[in-house]
């Protein structure tokens, strides 16, 4: 039994310490995804240790208790953030606020036929802003029983499980669909108005996920998301970036994005809103993700219920409110370090929209 635990904690000590390089290989950067996993797997190797420390305090023990601390301080690092002991990066939003914009990702599962679950849920949350990811014109016509509460859409249906659809109470200003990095990989890009006239960018995506079946590497999701960030970086209109990036909230890449764009995560300090996988409760990590510029309070985040898919669907309600003082944590990475590692050298074949007024030279 000692023995068992000692080679267990070796592994998870491996799995642990492989991420730390910048190789973008999908069985490293996999280990990015499973860092819950990994934590609750060496707490549990943690008691079993002291349990035998209790009785006998062998090297084989005194190694498995070094080896189960150091697991549990390094993971501990990166997704400590997301718990609930972690200071909130985003503001509550104050109580009896009004105005408020409720945006709805959902990543459909193109061969998910549960067609009405998803209804359901959207008639039931009532999103200012759907986003459907994975939905093919299967999908398309399915939900075209939505129109009449949505009258903006922007349909981009694929069948190889990038299609992207966005509906929208908000009336949509500008809009552009765009393959930032990689052919029929698409990404929408919209300039919108809610209903109490504030004018604001939305940018969804998708990008491919580093696995053996779609990408030997993390490569071209990271440089998505750089480009996206670095277009982002001086913008000053209120933004919201929502969509499945295949990557988790702690990662190198996704943190490289905010700090780049300076948008803010505001499940920070309030959890981590497991969204994939539905079908598998010991194995999920957050794959659907809304960031958002500075100027906004949170009034709820809810992963919602079931409704066929391998993900659940992440509702997100904030407040508008510009004299909020939101800041990002402090945080230690070597920008342009990780920038030059994680990027592309030729990124890409369309820049991304900033819907930019050339007869003013102003922003909208």
């Amino acid at each position: 039994m000692l023995i068992t635990l000692f080679c267990m904690l070796s592994v998870l000590l491996f799995v642990t310490l492989l991420p730390v390089s910048y190789s973008q290989h999908y069985l490293i950067r996999s280990c990015d995804f499973i860092r819950l996993q990994v934590f609750y797997l060496a707490l549990g190797g943690l008691c079993l240790s002291i349990y035998f420390a209790v009785n006998t305090l062998s090297p084989l023990v005194l190694l498995s208790l070094i080896m189960a601390s150091v697991i549990l301080l390094i993971q501990g690092k990166w997704i400590y953030p997301y718990t609930w002991l972690a200071k909130k990066e985003v503001v509550r939003s104050p109580a009896g606020s009004e105005h408020s914009l409720r945006i709805m990702s959902a990543n459909v599962l193109m061969s998910n036929t549960s067609y009405q679950n998803l209804i359901d849920l959207v008639n039931d949350n009532q999103p200012d802003i759907l986003i459907t990811l994975e939905s093919d014109s299967n999908w398309q016509q399915q939900l075209s029983i939505l129109e009449d509460d949505y009258p903006y859409t922007i349909f981009c249906p694929k069948d190889n499980r990038y299609g992207i659809h966005v509906y929208s109470k908000c009336k949509v200003l500008k809009q552009q669909i765009c393959e930032l990095v990689e052919a029929d990989i698409p990404s929408i890009h919209i300039l919108f108005e809610t209903a109490q006239g504030l004018v604001m960018q939305g940018h969804f995506i998708h990008p491919a996920p580093p696995s053996p079946t779609e990408e030997d590497t993390s490569r071209p999701r990271d440089t998505e998301l750089i480009l996206l960030a670095k277009a982002l970086k001086n913008n000053t209109r209120p933004t919201i970036v929502a969509g499945d990036l295949n990557d988790v909230a702690w990662s190198r890449s996704t943190r490289l994005f905010m700090e780049i764009s300076d948008l803010l995560d505001p499940r920070k300090g309030r959890g981590f809103f497991n969204t994939f996988h539905a079908g598998y409760f010991f194995m999920r990590w957050p794959l659907d993700h809304l960031f958002h510029s500075h100027g906004f309070t949170v009034k709820r985040i809810k992963r919602l219920a079931k409704y066929g898919s391998d993900h659940f669907a992440l509702l997100t309600e904030l407040v508008h409110k510009p004299v909020n003082s939101n800041q990002q944590l402090d945080d230690d990475m070597d920008i342009q370090q990780a920038v030059n590692k994680l990027q592309m050298d030729n990124t890409s074949h369309q820049s991304v929209p900033m819907f930019e007024d050339k007869k003013n030279k102003e922003l909208l």
